[in-house]
């Protein structure tokens, strides 16, 4: 059984990740990449689907921790007979993909088991084993190879790779498991200790370019650091996160692969990488979306693949049971191809941010951004599916039609501001009428708050955004009504729910938790209209659910006191990363990332 979401560590080497419990068993492992098949799929199943665990053979006291500021993840297992810690890693990509998992005697003499399972497509291809002439253990399935490397005498048994050794205080034995393609030569091996060595290198010089010194510092550095673990390094997409299929409700049918790029994430991430000083990190996700997008208009979509790719098909993996019974097990993400209109406001929001902070942009890019608008133009007054990615018929959603508005209003101003050619005239015209619109179809004058949809009665929590997008000011009753409606409808524990709990359907599941990013952006909203210690508060007690390790998912439900969703996921860190931006500067003469949106 796998355990409980928060109770996992991430690792990776900018190219994919794994997921290690605080059990010493890696659950969760796409090679070779984010979007792979998994090889250790455990965490949607149990252990016949393939996990890698490394652990005291008698039970232990568990702590863990990573090195510092870096990826290097220590966890430490005290027993009667001594104490161990496990160094879990994965060096910047080389060559090759290597997890390498140190076993480092800290006190006495402590016997160790090593249980490696792979199981490679989802848990259900059971690999070709064999013994390599040098002794090095092969592991090969189709297109997909492993080679373990380790001093410990290795045996089979029930399809599993087993090793019971023991480890004395000042002893370290290496795991290496290696990742390559069956039909190229054996990886070349790794020296485990210069690995380390590199490792800790790599990212305590990619922290030292971080900008941010304010009081909330540490828990930036995590987020920061795990947002560099889920950019793909070669083209510098980032993933919404590196799972599949953690249920938004436990034991529900809410489970949708993350492990792709969305363009609703695409401003927050801009402002938060360059305003901690990651400029590089900024323009490759800005070429990244450019590249992605480019084609024509009508053809955008709301996420792409890391490397761009378009279709996203999904399907489900019938031989999963999924995590803690959640059904079903998606592969791929049929949400690709739903109408977002949020996503063009996002767009061009990037464009106009990153001209004004300089990055160096395609001399293309303007022409690209005339012609969305082109077309946009023709088609912000259809229904779409929302930010939420509601499947079924399609409505008007308030802020979908509110970043139809930004795209205009961004393009107008980067047009005034950098003296390109545009039809200011039909678009002012346009960024007007799409502006009284909104007023007049989707604000509520009885409960005095803007509302989900066109016409409905119920509430949802991305109108939270309008006063960071600058489309009313938060001094606006208006938008002082809808905080104060959101704040009365939306909240659960201190926690913002993203659905109005008074809306019917016809789900007869648990309610979902509360959405974290929901509540980074009534913090937002409140430094926006001058309550700092109210923002303060809502990120407080988000930043206090995150696991001892700082990290967070998705969602969380603050009845059973767990992280729900996809895990760890980049929004949420995202949010937590400009919230805070955003409180140091309501104390200092830096500008808010909201201000940057707003203004």
């Amino acid at each position: 059984m796998s355990s409980k979401i928060e109770d996992y560590g991430l690792i990776g080497d900018c190219e994919t990740a794994a997921l290690v419990g605080r059990d010493g068993s890696i659950d969760w492992m796409c090679w070779p990449a984010f979007d792979s098949e998994a090889c250790f799929a455990a965490l949607l199943g149990d252990e016949k689907h393939g996990r890698w665990k490394i652990a005291p053979s008698s039970e232990a006291k568990i702590t863990r921790r990573y090195r510092g500021d870096t990826l290097i993840l220590e966890t430490q297992f005290e027993t009667a007979d001594g104490t161990v810690t496990v160094i879990d890693f994965m060096p910047p990509r080389g060559n090759a993909s290597d997890i390498v998992r140190l076993v480092r005697g800290d006190r006495g003499r402590v016997a160790m088991r090593m249980e490696l399972i792979l199981r490679f497509g989802f848990g259900a291809d059971i690999p070709w084993v064999k013994r390599a002439p040098n002794g090095d253990l092969l592991a090969i399935a189709g297109p997909d190879m492993t080679v373990l490397r380790t001093p410990v005498k290795l045996r089979g048994e029930d399809m599993t790779t087993v090793a019971d050794f023991d480890v004395s205080a000042g002893e370290t034995i290496p795991f290496v498991l290696t990742y390559g393609r069956s039909h190229l030569e054996i990886p070349a091996p790794i020296d485990p200790e210069r690995a380390l060595l590199d490792t800790e290198t790599f990212w305590g010089e990619w922290v030292s370019r971080c900008t941010y010194d304010g009081v909330h510092r540490d828990i930036v550095i995590r987020s920061l650091v795990t947002l560099k673990a889920l950019t793909y390094a070669p083209t510098g997409g980032i993933v919404a996160a590196p799972t599949t299929s953690l249920p938004e409700k436990l034991g529900g049918s809410r489970n949708w692969d993350y492990r792709f790029c969305w363009l609703r994430d695409a401003t927050f991430t801009l402002l938060a990488l360059m305003n901690s000083g990651y400029h590089e990190e900024a323009l490759a996700w800005h070429n990244w979306l450019l590249r992605s997008v480019a084609g024509a208009p009508a053809n955008m979509q709301i996420m792409y693949g890391i490397l761009g790719q378009r279709r996203l098909i999904e399907w489900e993996a019938d031989w999963l049971p999924g995590y803690e019974g959640a059904q079903p097990v998606r592969i791929g993400n049929a949400a690709h191809a739903q109408l977002q209109l949020d996503v063009y406001g996002e767009l061009l929001d990037v464009f106009h941010q990153s001209r004004v902070a300089k990055l160096k942009l395609d001399d293309g890019s303007w022409a690209m951004e005339c012609q969305f608008l082109k077309h946009l133009a023709k088609i912000w007054n259809k229904p779409d599916s929302g930010i939420w990615e509601v499947r079924g018929p399609g409505k008007h959603y308030v802020s979908s039609k509110v970043m139809t508005w930004v795209a205009f209003d961004r393009a107008i101003k980067s047009a005034e501001k950098f003296k390109l050619k545009a039809p200011l005239d039909h678009w002012k015209a346009l960024r007007e009428t799409i502006h009284r619109d909104i007023c007049e179809k989707g604000f509520d004058k009885k409960q005095n708050a803007f509302v989900e949809s066109y016409g409905a009665d119920v509430l949802d929590a991305s109108i939270l955004l309008l006063p960071s997008v600058g489309f009313l000011p938060p001094s606006d009753p208006r938008v002082e009504g809808t905080i104060a409606a959101v704040e009365k409808y939306l909240m659960r524990d201190g926690f913002v729910l993203r659905h109005d709990p008074r809306r019917i359907t016809e789900e007869k599941e648990p309610i979902e938790g509360a959405f974290l990013a929901c509540t980074l952006w009534l913090a937002d909203a409140h430094v926006l209209a001058g309550k700092i210690e109210k923002a303060e508060r809502l990120f407080d007690r988000v930043a206090a659910v995150a696991n001892d390790l700082g990290l967070l998912a998705e969602e969380y439900d603050s009845g059973a006191r767990r992280q729900t969703g996809n895990f760890p996921q980049a929004l949420t860190h995202i949010a937590l990363i400009n919230t805070a931006h955003n409180l140091s500067s309501a104390k200092a003469p830096a500008e808010k990332p909201a201000v940057q949106r707003a203004k």
